[in-house]
Order: structure tokens, then C-alpha cells, then sequence
């Protein structure tokens, strides 16, 4: 019984990697869900099925390498929060915005004084709304498409901001647990009630 949920677990794991948006996510769940597949096939003798695993296992570390070495082609775009593509990025992705900012509605009325944009291959993949404070941006929004939600869209996003001349990164407004986590793998110090975080020029 109890091998016959590990076999089980393993190609429910392999299933549901499926389902993720993120290439990444997609890999590494898979990756596991093909080990415990594996080790699955090779008690019950069936070695075929273990064979097509450890190719699967192969596959997906050659290609979580290469994503991990490869440097993405980000552009940093710099426009305004009533920009059509601003507002019709807030539009498209707003109930996964919403997940992360209750606040969105803010965003949308367009009351923020700055839009950056980063772009990959042409396409808008991340966004930060916020407002100008000297050398501080206090962030109404910053967000990713979850395709690539691995943290070099903010770090490559953070680095550029730096170089424009910015010093600190302040959020002072209520956040999801998920997005708190962002911030704490980001290097974001709590304050109270704020978030900052201090750029390296």
C-alpha cells in the first residue's frame, strides 16, 4: 500500500507540473515528480518506466542549468501610470494583480507619478507603479507575470533603478503574505508598518 502511494504521489507531482506558468516551477516540480517516479519503477522492477524518468530527470536539470545561466534579454521601460499599455497591462493581469495588491484600484485610476516597465523580447512582463520622494520611490505596485516570477526581474529592475539615481524602495501600504515573502527573498527590511529597501549604485 504504502509503495503504491509513492507511485502515486510521484505521477500526481509529474501532473501537476503541468499546471505551473512558471518554466521554472514547471521543471523542478517535475524533476521531483520524475525521481519518486523513478524510484517507484525500479522497486516494482518495471524498468522502462524508470529508464523514461531518468531521461525526464536529465531533460529538466540540462534545462533548469541553462535558465539559470542564460541572461534574459530584460529592457527597462520608463512611461507613465495613464499610458495605454500601462493601463492595459493593469487590466489584463488584475485578478493575479489583485492576489498580491488588494489595493489595485489605486493603480488603476492612474493617481501614481511614476511607470517603469520591464520588457522581455518586446513583451511587458513586469511593471512598478509608485511615487518620486527625492532618491526614494514609494511603490504602489510592483509586479510580475508569473512566467517569470524567479526574482531577476526585480533584481535586473532594482540594479537599473539604482543606476537612474535611486537610493531606497519604500512600500508603506497593506500586502499579501506572498508578496511579503518576495520582499524578505529581495533583501526588503521591515519598519513598522513599511518595507524598504536600500539600492547598491
Amino acid at each position: 500500500m504504502i509503495l503504491e502511494i509513492v507511485g502515486y504521489v510521484g505521477s500526481v507531482l509529474v501532473v501537476v507540473s503541468m499546471l505551473m506558468s512558471s518554466i521554472v516551477k514547471l521543471r523542478v516540480i517535475n524533476t521531483i515528480g520524475s525521481v519518486i517516479s523513478m524510484v517507484y519503477a525500479i522497486i516494482v522492477g518495471a524498468l522502462p518506466l524508470a529508464l523514461m524518468n531518468v531521461c525526464l530527470i536529465v531533460i529538466n536539470i540540462f534545462n533548469l542549468v541553462k535558465l539559470m545561466r542564460k541572461e534574459k534579454p530584460y529592457e527597462l521601460v520608463e512611461g507613465t501610470p495613464q499610458d495605454t499599455l500601462v493601463q492595459y497591462f493593469l487590466r489584463y493581469y488584475k485578478k493575479d494583480i489583485e492576489v498580491y495588491f488588494p489595493q489595485v484600484e489605486k493603480a488603476l485610476s492612474g493617481e501614481t507619478g511614476l511607470a517603469y516597465i520591464v520588457c522581455c523580447e518586446g513583451n511587458p512582463i513586469g511593471l512598478l507603479l509608485g511615487n518620486r520622494q527625492r532618491d526614494c520611490i514609494d511603490i504602489v505596485l510592483e509586479y510580475t507575470t508569473p512566467a517569470y516570477r524567479d526574482c531577476s526581474v526585480g533584481g535586473y529592475l532594482y540594479q537599473k533603478l539604482a543606476g537612474l539615481g535611486f537610493r531606497t524602495l519604500r512600500f508603506a501600504q497593506p500586502l499579501s503574505d506572498g508578496h511579503k515573502s518576495y520582499l524578505e527573498k529581495m533583501g526588503y527590511q521591515q519598519n513598522q508598518q513599511e518595507w524598504v529597501l536600500a539600492l547598491k549604485a
